[in-house]
């Protein structure tokens, strides 16, 4: 669906943002208003002008909290993190960038603000992972042992967003929930510069490690959900994480290879391209200026993977496929499908036939306002639809 504008991927991201009206993540006239003050395709635009709406709306949360009006303050607060969030989307050509940190630790730290005034049993958490943490927030529904939902983003999406998103309809249904960021995410590639690794079973295995401990966790109702190259991820994870309930991809995805995108730009260069040589470099560039799609999409994988270059980002995401893989998975899995998905169509479809174990296909339609990818605008519709699932694989009344 397209949305204020022709571009898709401005009109996506808008999208993105203004779907969380539903949680209290954003106000649809902001958005609008917003929206209609940027300039179509230009990175710049659309940072300052988020930044401004989520910079007022920062204001209006301090001055309610001073004013001791902690409800409009939490209203305040949730939006402008989300805002934050959004402004800071497409600033990842320049990884050194200082508005990254700047803008994302905005984000990060206005919701935490905002956790503060929210009626939630939360932690901020620190995983152990290797020689280093992985930061994250567990909710909880109570402090009585429960099923557990370990929910992770993907390529581009943080712990805070995770909180509109899936938290909130994980509490309203009795899960307690687990948001983590790994390498290549949030904090962790910001901060820590950790990029993206295929093998995520190496990640999720400390999280459910750290869980197992907790006294308010059903060992053996573990569930882990992933969102956009999560659908890759926690499948991956899944596959010899063999103490996880049940595994949710949202969209499914059988592989991530950079490479695919390389073979279409060969296909408009009319030749095979070799990445190595200027030209091919001059050519790539003059694509990226007029497609945004392409230009976020390589800019913001070499900022996750730690790629000095589109010929790099390719090899480093070879390893990012589900053959001979997948068929290892033990638990049930539910693989999901937006009609119209923009980023993976025809992925949920190959995922799903390779597994060999419990599975099912959940298909959103345009019929159902959720054909976009990860069913963005229809978020109460598919976490309606996927904890059901939920709850009948895990048995639970």
């Amino acid at each position: 669906m397209k949305l204020i504008f022709n571009d898709q991927t401005f009109s996506f991201e808008l999208l993105r943002t203004m779907g969380y009206a539903a949680f209290g993540g954003a106000d649809i006239g902001e958005c609008l208003s917003t929206a209609y003050r940027i300039k179509e395709g230009d990175f710049e635009s659309w940072y300052e002008e988020w930044l401004r709406t989520a910079k007022g709306l920062h204001r209006e949360a301090d001055e309610s909290s001073k004013a001791g009006n902690k409800i409009s303050a939490r209203d305040f607060y949730l939006r402008a993190s989300n805002y934050f969030r959004t402004a800071e989307f497409f600033l990842h050509g320049n990884p050194e960038d200082k508005r990254i940190l700047e803008t994302w630790g905005l984000s990060r730290s206005t919701f935490r603000q905002a956790l503060t005034l929210l009626n939630h049993h939360y932690e901020n958490v620190a995983i152990p992972y290797e020689d280093t943490e992985l930061p994250g927030y567990l909710y909880l529904t109570g402090n009585q042992p429960g099923p557990v939902l370990i929910v992770h983003g993907g390529y581009d999406s943080t712990a805070e967003e995770l909180y509109f998103q899936v938290v909130i309809s994980a509490l309203e249904r009795g899960y307690h929930c687990l948001v983590f960021e790994g390498p290549g995410q949030g904090a962790v590639i910001r901060e820590q510069r950790i990029p993206f690794r295929h093998d995520w079973e190496a990640v999720v295995t400390p999280v459910v490690d750290y869980l197992i401990k907790r006294p308010e966790v059903i060992s053996d109702k573990i569930a882990l959900m992933g969102i956009s190259l999560g659908g890759y991820l926690a499948p991956r994870a899944a596959a010899y994480e063999h103490r996880l309930a049940a595994c949710i991809a949202n969209d499914g995805l059988f592989s991530f290879q950079v490479g695919t995108i390389a073979a279409g730009l060969s296909e408009k260069a009319g030749g095979e391209l070799d990445l190595s040589l200027p030209e091919s470099e001059d050519f790539i560039a003059s694509i990226m200026a007029k497609d945004t799609g392409i230009r976020w999409g390589i800019e913001n994988g070499q900022f996750t993977f730690s790629a000095a270059n589109l010929e790099e980002l390719v090899h480093k995401t070879e390893p990012f496929t589900l053959e001979g893989v997948a068929e290892q998975i033990q638990c049930p899995v539910l693989v999901c499908e937006a009609e119209h998905d923009h980023a993976f169509a025809g992925q949920p479809e190959r995922l799903y036939n390779a597994l060999k174990g419990p599975k099912t296909y959940m298909k959103f339609t345009a019929e159902d306002s959720a054909e976009e990818h990860c069913h963005f605008g229809a978020l109460k519709l598919a976490n309606h639809r996927i904890f059901t699932w939920l709850d009948q694989v895990l048995n639970r009344d």
